[in-house]
């Protein structure tokens, strides 16, 4: 009777009904309908916010910056990597904080996902290269500066580096050939595989694979197969004007 003549009800109540009714029936209880609507399906995750403190690096200027909650909280001098090895342009985060790794490191180091090699931020046992374009790419901080940096920054911290990928814009880019790593190669080895070129992986290490392909580009575009990346190869692929 309960479930009659009820097309011109609204829809709770029609909820409503039906569940009053199913509980008279003996066909669910109360504690069974309640237990199956808080275990329903589990809300879509939410991405976590970024952290406390952000790094930012700036290496023509020579500057770490510290924000906190994304306000500038501390500045330090660094030295960062010199033309041949530059420092690697693009947004990282600290994967790994360790101890004396020894002299050359001084007391701290805060590594980074960097795919193509080893980079970190470090202390040093040549206080002099602040402030200069003298590491081998990593960023170089005074002693006293990274054991700051250490105790404040967390794994998992978001490292932005600025800069051009290809290097200082007054500058040309470097040649590239077989060996070199760097965020260049990984750029010629997205536009080698655009192209149809490359079907390794895009990782800033110029192996064997990649100099097969850009050879390949080479001859089918007029310039010398040599497997070296010119500026003239910058041009072919777009990267200069």
């Amino acid at each position: 009777m309960i479930l009659k003549n009820i097309s011109n009800i609204s829809m709770p109540l029609k909820s409503a009904l039906l569940v009053c009714s199913l509980i008279m029936l003996g066909l669910v209880t109360m504690g069974s309908f309640v237990q199956a609507a808080v275990h329903k399906d589990p809300s879509l995750p939410i991405v976590a916010e970024e952290g406390l403190y952000t790094i930012e690096i700036y290496p023509q200027y020579h500057q770490l910056i510290v924000r906190m909650q994304g306000q500038k909280f501390k500045t330090y001098p660094v030295a960062v990597g010199n033309p041949a090895t530059p420092t690697p342009v693009g947004e990282y985060k600290v994967i790994y904080k360790g101890t004396d790794w020894g002299a050359s490191f001084g007391p701290r180091w805060l590594g980074l996902n960097v795919p193509w090699g080893t980079y970190g931020i470090h202390g040093t046992n040549k206080p002099y290269s602040i402030g200069q374009h003298l590491s081998h790419g990593c960023i170089r901080m005074r002693n006293r500066d990274v054991i700051e940096l250490y105790d404040m920054i967390p794994v998992g911290t978001k490292v932005t580096i600025f800069g051009h990928v290809l290097g200082n814009a007054k500058h040309d880019p470097r040649a590239l050939a077989e060996g070199d790593v760097g965020g260049e190669v990984q750029l010629i080895q997205s536009r080698l595989k655009s192209a149809g070129y490359f079907n390794g992986v895009c990782n800033g290490k110029f192996r064997g694979d990649t100099t097969a392909a850009l050879k390949r580009y080479q001859k089918d575009h007029g310039l010398i197969p040599n497997g070296v990346v010119s500026l003239k190869v910058y041009e072919a692929l777009g990267l200069l004007e």
